[in-house]
């Protein structure tokens, strides 16, 4: 699995990125066998792993941290995320000054090691002056307690306002973006991923299979099975609901995706996966297995390219710069605040 820079951080990482979320007890509650899973990615070339605190209320940073010991830790390019609600304790979220010095060392214990490679803003809170979360974010840098930072699921023009206000005060810079990014979910292609280039930025994609859709598990006449895992169950319970309205368009299209992949001689997974990853902007595609046949299906995806000919009947499915379901964006839903009325 060929190396791909990590936007001008200057380091190497596969582009597969072996996602953890289903470690724990959202997704799969034996450690041993979760560890064996990351073994498998990493014995495979996979040599980047994205977790985050709140993933099964931090359960993935210990399995995590549990399958690094022994001398494996120096192998990874090692991210966590930091930001989501970790109680019902409102002080125990967002990116204040406050929250984020006392997470990074939850993190760093749960983790088992004394630094993190990069470390995410889960979610800006806009109700935090960005300045606030670069100025500490900054200071963990030259602390070594973290190499670099980046964010998840923002805006272009957060993105640029994040850049200016690093430029202005004197603060390291987000040097990475996690969108979410699919063949269903391509609004990204507008704006987020020429800005992260622009800015030279890597950029994460997450939910390559758009939250399952792509799994190759709907195809139109068949009956849709419910989420696999508690995390699935909170996050696409309705998202996987086949007679809900809004999900008809996106049956259509990943019918129509599944056909052109039987042509081609794939798996709608590795299609999937592969056009993600063909994206100059896109330095790794965040797949998160919760079996090994999951991650087996996963890379298989690693070395595929993508014909023209392929490519052009993805786009007259959906069209560039262009998202099945608007939901499925997950930085464009306008909050009360930002409604006309």
């Amino acid at each position: 699995m060929h190396p791909r820079p990590l936007g001008r951080t200057g380091v190497p990482v596969s582009k597969l990125c072996l996602g953890a979320m289903m470690f724990g007890a959202w997704g799969n509650p034996d450690h041993d066998d979760a560890v064996r899973i990351i073994h498998r990615a990493l014995d495979a070339g996979i040599t980047f792993i994205d977790t985050a605190d709140m993933y099964s209320s931090g359960e993935s940073e210990e399995i995590v941290g549990k399958a690094l010991v022994g001398g494996r830790r120096d192998d990874v390019v090692l991210a966590t995320k930091v930001g989501m609600p970790m109680s019902d304790d409102p002080t125990r979220r967002g990116t204040s000054r406050r929250w984020i010095t006392q997470a990074v060392e939850d993190s760093l214990r749960r983790l088992g090691t004394d630094r993190i490679d990069l470390y995410q803003v889960h979610r800006l809170d806009r109700s935090v002056d960005v300045d606030e979360t670069l100025g500490v974010l900054s200071d963990l840098v030259r602390a070594g307690k973290i190499h670099a930072f980046g964010a998840s699921t923002v805006a272009a023009s957060e993105i640029v306002e994040a850049q200016w206000v690093a430029e202005r005060r004197g603060r390291e810079r987000f040097r990475t973006e996690q969108p979410p990014y699919s063949l269903l979910t391509r609004a990204v292609e507008h704006d987020v991923l020429p800005t992260a280039q622009r800015h030279g930025m890597g950029v994460l994609a997450y939910s390559p299979l758009a939250g399952g859709w792509l799994s190759g598990k709907y195809r139109k006449g068949e009956e849709i099975a419910g989420p696999g895992s508690v995390a699935r169950q909170m996050r696409f319970g309705r998202a996987l609901d086949g007679a809900a309205p809004e999900n008809a368009a996106k049956l259509d299209a990943a019918d129509a995706l599944g056909a052109v992949a039987d042509e081609a001689g794939l798996t709608l997974v590795q299609m999937a996966i592969a056009f993600v990853t063909r994206h100059p902007a896109v330095t790794s595609a965040i797949v998160g297995p919760r079996t090994m046949e999951h991650l087996e299906s996963y890379l298989a995806a690693g070395e595929v390219e993508l014909s023209t000919d392929v490519l052009d009947r993805i786009d007259e499915i959906v069209e560039p710069g262009h998202t099945v379901s608007v939901a499925d964006n997950m930085w464009t839903s306008l909050d009360p605040a930002s409604r006309r009325r």
